[in-house]
């Protein structure tokens, strides 16, 4: 009797094979953890136990915490500047080996590590930084609320980048925008005697810059890089040309804007640290937390901001399900040029009372920067740029207590941050998918 051959049912394992079709597929390895993260840690702890700990100095550091108007005051926190460096720097090491350990067994560290040695880091160098001053103590209240004031310009900068690359447009001309908005509530606020229109005016000339920007990058295809650099380069000649043939002419007609005033809330503005922070700014200083929570909210939460970013993501895909993608590009990044004149309108109606050239002070770009280091999310573009402001901060009051490093350095302080922080904490942090890619429909 023959026997007729009978083919095996597919994805059921033969006759003498004893692991199924699934198990037999080939195993795709993970993608390799680089060295990078591992071994900027270990240099920075290297350095930080050599410099903060074996030759720290030997006084005692102090850091006040209240300040006069608190409802309650809380102790000064006192250091020994050598004993805190050697042992801030030890469990820095600690922290760097595991990453080298991790990276042995191509795993990655938890995201609370960088966030941690960060910290540990930045607690070293105050440390050996007071201790060594001509007067070892320093008010650690006013050090953050001064940070968090700086970093308002940065974070609505940042804000602004978030919202234009999320929808594929690389922004560079933050500093312009900045800039722009800038003089334009100088001059808007000076001519109407009104602070609060000129923040007004300072949205619209954001806006005005931003549609440039997408006018030739989105609608004519013009490389999104160079309109950015162009755009940063006419806005500051443009203003300053204005600045010295007109409001230099006759400062009090057209740069006397006055200031927006200092908002503070009853009893909560009274809490230690937090008080000053949160409940007592000026109305750009309530509008940088009102922004960060509606941008984060609208880009993740709503329709809006799922369609914006499928526009980031996959332009072609968004097209097909009818979602004009163009239009939604142009309107962003006229939305993200607002939020970045708001920014710049802290300059003349919050930080000074006038407008000088080139008032920004590339401040622009380290916003770019910070966006990047928070990859791209409002939240993380608000803390990063926390971190660019405590550090512009903390280099002017390092100089007044009289630090032994040179002040040309304690300058340099930002943007090295800068440098360290987008090469060598950011890992592999991904932009959208089509940011800088022009859409043609087609």
């Amino acid at each position: 009797m023959s026997t007729t051959a009978t083919s095996p049912v597919p994805g059921q394992p033969k006759q003498g094979d004893p692991k199924p079709a699934r198990e037999r597929m080939p195993v795709v390895s993970a993608k390799p953890v680089t060295w990078k993260l591992p071994a900027t840690l270990l240099v920075l702890a290297v350095v930080a136990f050599v410099f903060f700990g074996l030759l720290g100095p030997h006084e005692t550091a102090t850091f006040g915490i209240s300040s006069g108007g608190d409802f309650f005051q809380l102790p000064e926190i006192e250091v020994p500047a050598f004993l805190g460096g050697i042992v801030l720097s030890v469990i820095m090491l600690g922290l760097a080996g595991y990453t080298v350990f991790l990276k042995t067994k191509n795993q990655r560290p938890p995201r609370w590590l960088p966030a941690v040695f960060v910290v540990l880091f930045v607690a070293a160098f105050l440390i050996w930084v007071v201790g060594g001053a001509r007067t070892p103590s320093i008010s650690l209240a006013g050090l953050i609320a001064g940070s968090v004031t700086l970093a308002v310009p940065l974070v609505f900068g940042s804000l602004s980048g978030v919202l234009c690359e999320r929808a594929g447009v690389v922004n560079i001309a933050i500093e312009g925008q900045l800039l722009g908005g800038a003089f334009t509530a100088a001059i808007v606020a000076t001519l109407t005697h009104n602070p609060y229109v000129g923040l007004l005016a300072a949205a619209v000339a954001g806006a005005a810059v931003s549609m440039v920007l997408a006018l030739f990058s989105i609608k004519y295809v013009v490389n999104q890089i160079i309109v950015g650099v162009v755009l940063n380069v006419l806005v500051s000649g443009l203003t300053g040309f204005l600045f010295s043939t007109v409001m230099q002419a006759d400062k009090e007609m057209f740069n006397s804007p006055g200031r927006l005033p200092i908002i503070e809330i009853p009893v909560l503005s009274s809490i230690p640290v937090l008080g000053p922070i949160l409940f007592k700014q000026s109305v750009v200083g309530y509008l940088m937390y009102v922004a960060v929570i509606v941008v984060w909210i609208g880009l993740f939460k709503t329709k809006w901001g799922l369609r914006v970013r499928a526009v980031g993501e996959h332009p072609q895909a968004a097209d097909t399900m009818g979602i004009k993608v163009n239009a939604t590009r142009f309107w962003n990044v006229t939305l993200g040029g607002a939020v970045a004149g708001i920014g710049g309108s802290f300059f003349t109606l919050v930080a000074i009372d006038s407008f000088t050239k080139e008032i920004s002070g590339g401040r622009g770009f380290i916003a770019l920067a910070a966006m990047i280091l928070g990859r791209w999310n409002p939240i993380g573009a608000f803390c990063a740029a926390l971190l660019f402001g405590f550090a512009d901060n903390l280099q002017s009051i390092v100089t007044i207590i009289g630090t032994p490093v040179p002040s040309q350095f304690m300058a340099m302080l930002p943007y090295v941050v800068t440098v360290f922080a987008v090469a060598g904490l950011v890992g592999r942090s991904r932009p959208p998918a089509a940011s800088g890619i022009p859409y043609v429909k087609g």
